[in-house]
């Protein structure tokens, strides 16, 4: 039910699985998997039994040390990360004592036979019938080998880099500049994001902060994308080295509909189709589109069509009602589509159109019966990856940016081809949205994938509420048909008659400050100011300066600008009465985060 704690809605599932027949080892290893991707020496068997029941539920992520029993059985498991201790120990006279320290009862060193941790993903458990332990090993082996795990992966497995190469698509005309200024493209999302990405393999390196006013305070058309803000670990749930740590990653997805998951012996599970990270190229996505010949022709792609501010909450009732019809005519994979915007035709924000045929599925229980693939022109940075991962996507195609690195790499300069740009550029994707999951502590993206693990800022709550149900929002702003003008504004502007548009994107201004650009809090007179007052040593250039930085209503740049200090002289406090700093300051702690845990209470 909704708002239940995390630890709650695990044991629910355990509950669930263990009275549909699961034996209760068999549900835990279900739900708190080993990392098998990328562990080379792991037993085929074990790898197959994890690999076959990866598609029916993603891991249950994030550091946990689990105890867990059915009155017969008790044990005990860790998560594939090993992040939180247990520690146990075995007596003389068969007594097992599990804990997060060592020592934390009094038992003689004489009496211990055996002293342990457990280790990641492994099992303890103890048969209180048969009276021992069982070891993870002969434990995993016997659950392994109880059914051909192995053969029916084979038989339902289909690897899309194994499929062979379609015919090539041809590309779309000559308006790549219109097409981009339509998506919000400017020359600083080339400058710092693309062309870094494509030579490097990675995202470019920037400095901390940012003094550009928040998406809802702008006076620029934003996208969707800028309204959301990611979620980080707190202290219960620390964040994951994704480089050190590159064994419990993974981008492996699963695209299509997921097996049964209450019947224990599914005889004819449905083909799945796995990709081993979720960023399509062209070839890939061409292949997704041809994969009918592979999937009985269950395959339905949608584009959203013409519609203006006021239809846009129609269009999207539209979309979820084909999605809706494409499952009940047997379609098991979706594809959300803006290929085909173009000067008639306005795209609703992928973002936007991915959420709602998401929840809508979910709320009609049908999301489990398709795959859901994103194929856009909006998506070109690891923040818009993220988001569309978060709300739903299991697998993005971002053909406007591809087609601009084709374009910008079609002579190879530096020697790296256009084929290798977007190898790079997928590359780096890649990595960013490994850094963007493990600052959540989670480590797959099928985990991340419809997780929602972001708060929504400057979004009206009837929006949020329709169409992200379930996202934090503590500050509330635009509605739907504001999103659809913003989106249209932009639309306008690239097939405008604008001459600074012409021939050239905009240039920008939210990495650095420009004439034309977003408002900065730093700007080159707010510096001036503040050189000239200081070199100068005067008072009156350095007022200027602080009027300047202060006048932050004015000019929108904070959410802390729009305040304003309600002040009533008639309920002055005399200042006698008021308690002196050097008494306040005495009940300053600096404990900070740790304070709750090394408190005395």
């Amino acid at each position: 039910y909704p708002g239940q704690s995390d630890t709650a809605s695990f044991d629910n599932c355990l509950e669930l699985l263990t009275m549909a027949g699961y034996p209760l080892s068999h549900a835990m290893m279900m739900m708190i998997p080993e990392a098998w991707e990328r562990h080379t020496l792991m037993d085929d068997n074990h790898r197959a039994f994890y690999e076959y029941h990866a598609a029916m539920m993603e891991p249950w992520d994030g550091p946990a040390a689990i105890t867990f029993t059915d009155g017969r059985q008790v044990g005990a498991t860790l998560d594939r990360n090993g992040l939180r201790p247990a520690r146990y120990l075995i007596t003389d006279d068969d007594l097992v004592i599990l804990a997060s320290e060592a020592g934390v009862l009094p038992v003689a060193e004489s009496r211990i036979v055996k002293k342990w941790r457990l280790q990641p993903g492994k099992m303890l458990l103890i048969d209180m019938e048969a009276g021992r332990i069982i070891d993870d090993q002969e434990l995993k082996d016997q659950l392994a080998n109880a059914k051909p795990y192995k053969q029916w992966i084979e038989h339902i497995r289909i690897k899309l880099d194994a499929l062979p190469e379609p015919r090539a698509e041809a590309r779309l005309g000559d308006d790549l500049l219109d097409r981009q200024q339509a998506f919000g493209y400017t020359q600083e999302d080339l400058k710092f994001q693309l062309l870094p990405m494509a030579l490097d393999g990675q995202e470019a390196i920037g400095a901390m902060g940012n003094d550009a006013p928040l998406a809802v305070l702008s006076d620029r058309d934003k996208s969707l994308y800028s309204y959301f803000r990611q979620l980080f670990a707190q202290v219960t749930n620390p964040s994951i080295d994704p480089i050190r740590e590159q064994l419990v990653m993974s981008l492996v997805s699963f695209i299509g509909p997921k097996p049964n998951l209450l019947d224990i012996n599914n005889i004819n599970p449905p083909l799945r189709l796995e990709v081993q990270q979720p960023v399509l190229d062209f070839a890939e996505m061409a292949k997704i589109r041809k994969i009918g010949r592979y999937s009985k022709g269950k395959f339905r792609s949608f584009y959203p069509a013409a519609w203006g501010k006021q239809g846009i909450e129609a269009r999207l009732a539209s979309l979820c009602a084909q999605a809706v019809d494409a499952i009940g005519q047997g379609h098991n994979i979706l594809v959300v589509s803006d290929r085909h915007a173009d000067r008639e035709r306005v795209a609703i924000p992928a973002l936007l159109a991915t959420s709602a045929v998401h929840l809508h599925l979910v709320n009609r229980g049908l999301r489990t019966s398709t795959g859901l693939v994103v194929e856009t022109g909006s998506a070109r940075e690891v923040h818009h990856f993220a988001l569309l991962a978060g709300y739903g996507a299991e697998a993005i195609h971002p053909y406007l940016a591809m087609e601009v690195l084709a374009q910008q790499f079609a002579a190879s300069p530096g020697g790296v081809s256009a084929d290798k740009a977007i190898h790079n550029y997928i590359k780096a994707i890649d990595k960013g949205l490994q850094k963007v999951m493990s600052k959540m502590g989670i480590s797959t993206y099928m985990s991340y994938t419809g997780a929602q693990i972001f708060e929504a800022v400057g979004l009206s709550r009837e929006l949020v509420d329709g169409y992200f149900t379930g996202t934090t929002s503590n500050i509330e702003g635009i509605g739907l048909f504001e999103v659809a003008e913003e989106a249209l504004r932009q639309h306008r502007a690239a097939w405008g008659e604008d001459p600074l548009l012409a021939d050239a994107l905009d240039v920008g201004g939210e990495y650095a400050w420009r004439t034309r650009g977003d408002e900065h809090m730093w700007t080159p007179d707010s510096i001036a100011k503040l050189q000239h007052a200081t070199r100068a040593n005067s008072t009156g250039t350095y007022q200027e300066y602080a009027q300047l930085i202060n006048d932050q209503t004015r000019r929108h740049m904070t959410l802390r600008g729009l305040f304003e200090f309600r002040i009533d002289p008639a309920a002055a406090i005399p200042l006698d009465e008021v308690e002196p700093a050097r008494e306040i300051v005495k009940r300053f702690a600096t404990g900070a985060m740790s304070l709750g845990s090394i408190s005395t209470e």
